[in-house]
């Protein structure tokens, strides 16, 4: 039997002109392995193990991976690795988040905003990056309403520096607010959290693009014996249309495979 692939699952990330896999390879376990909530320990692979896992992921029709400023060494790795291949992935970056020292801390202001970009840029060797998302601290409307941070996306995004902008909050009221003028908003949607729904349906009917994250949280719990919690939680998020993408961080080839196969089941189903 051959190995299910999504080559033929890319679906529109919203209205952005770009089309990504269903699933996408979040690479903060390339980068950084202080204050992670990870229930189990992990080793950073290096970067022939990196190089295998980033080989397999493309082969089996992923193209959208995902890093972060606050992913430690995430994106400086990825520029070597993604060498000569740019054209064929599409990249997510964040804003707003720092990670030093094993701390966190944010700033959404224009200054830190185009210098974290511009670093970005250089870091994975590239002119572009197809989306660039704010990472919040969970004052999803402060940063909105307060902030600098998305006037000086909309800036890049019209300097060509990025595609397209958007906004990774942990509220339905950021979400919301950030799908107004953004062009994507990441959020959480599992088996155990669906509060963010309402941000899905805003998407859905706007034409606006949906990444989610944690989708694979633990949801063993509300399920009945028998049931693969992996399959439950893909068929809850392509229910819904509005769901571009769902962001998954392993670095277990096996994991990735078995995720692959399983929502490539899933849809191929629908």
């Amino acid at each position: 039997m051959s190995q299910a692939t999504l080559h033929d699952l890319h679906r529109p990330l919203g209205s952005t002109g770009l089309l990504v896999s269903p699933l996408g390879l979040g690479t903060v376990k390339l980068g950084r392995d202080q204050g992670v909530k990870y229930p189990n320990g992990f080793q950073i692979p290096d970067d022939d193990e990196a190089r295998r896992l980033l080989k397999l992921t493309r082969d089996l029709g992923i193209n959208l991976i995902d890093t972060a400023p606050a992913y430690g060494r995430s994106e400086e790795r990825l520029g070597p690795l993604l060498r000569g291949q740019r054209q064929e992935w599409v990249i997510v970056s964040k804003v707003g988040e720092e990670f030093a020292d094993g701390q966190s801390h944010h700033d959404f202001s224009a200054a830190h905003t185009r210098f974290s970009v511009e670093r970005s840029l250089q870091r994975l060797e590239t002119d572009f990056i197809d989306l660039v998302l704010v990472h919040s601290d969970g004052n999803d409307l402060a940063i909105l309403n307060e902030c600098e941070v998305y006037q000086t996306l909309a800036e890049l995004k019209r300097e060509g520096k990025i595609r397209g902008f958007g906004f990774s909050g942990k509220t339905v009221d950021g979400g919301l607010k950030a799908l107004e003028q953004g062009d994507c908003a990441m959020i959480t949607y599992n088996l155990n959290e669906q509060a963010e729904r309402p941000v899905i349906d805003y998407a859905a009917a706007h034409g606006k693009a949906i990444l989610v994250k944690k989708a694979l949280a633990s949801g063993h719990v509300c399920l009945s014996p028998g049931v693969d919690p992996v399959r439950a939680s893909f068929e809850l998020l392509f229910a819904q249309s509005g769901v571009a993408s769902a962001i998954v961080g392993t670095i277990n080839p096996l994991h990735l495979a078995h995720n692959v196969a399983i929502v490539a089941q899933v849809l191929r189903s629908r």
